[in-house]
């Protein structure tokens, strides 16, 4: 099974959220499931879209009990660990799109690059290693590329 990470902001501007529901939607077409860390914002958005197309969606959430949750969420694992399942989001998947954010997804950068993971970034921190797009289009372009498709 093909997964990509999605991570950005809880607090997604407007345009932010437009942007992950489409590349939910986009990448639940070429059934390529979401891992993300499962709350609002970017992470809402791109379970809202993907899951409209019947795509899979996991989150990896920060309590025991996942009742953070957003209602898109398919597959929830509770980790019980805050912000340090930010380590566990990215190594989740084949390769990572960043969506706006803050510092929780600045340290999630962070990891990707540890791990080598490919990362599109749209609307997000400046960091070499990160291939920036202007368009949400751009960024589904990126992962067929990635995928060979």
């Amino acid at each position: 099974m093909r997964v990509v990470s999605v991570i950005g902001s809880s607090n997604s501007t407007d345009e932010e959220y437009r942007a992950a529901y489409f590349v939910g939607k986009e990448l639940a077409r070429r059934e390529i499931a979401v891992v993300c860390g499962g709350r609002g914002g970017v992470m809402e958005a791109v379970c809202k879209g993907a899951k409209e197309e019947g795509g899979i969606t996991i989150g990896v959430m920060p309590s025991y009990d996942g009742q953070e949750a957003n209602p898109y969420v398919e597959i929830k694992i509770n980790t019980g660990m805050s912000w340090n399942r930010n380590p566990i989001v990215v190594a989740s998947g084949d390769m990572v799109i960043a969506i706006g954010g803050h510092w929780g997804t600045l340290s999630e950068i962070a990891y990707a690059l540890i791990l080598n993971r490919f990362i599109v970034g749209y609307r997000t921190h400046n960091i070499e290693g990160v291939e920036k797009v202007d368009a949400p289009d751009e960024i589904i372009r990126k992962v067929e590329e990635f995928y060979g498709t």
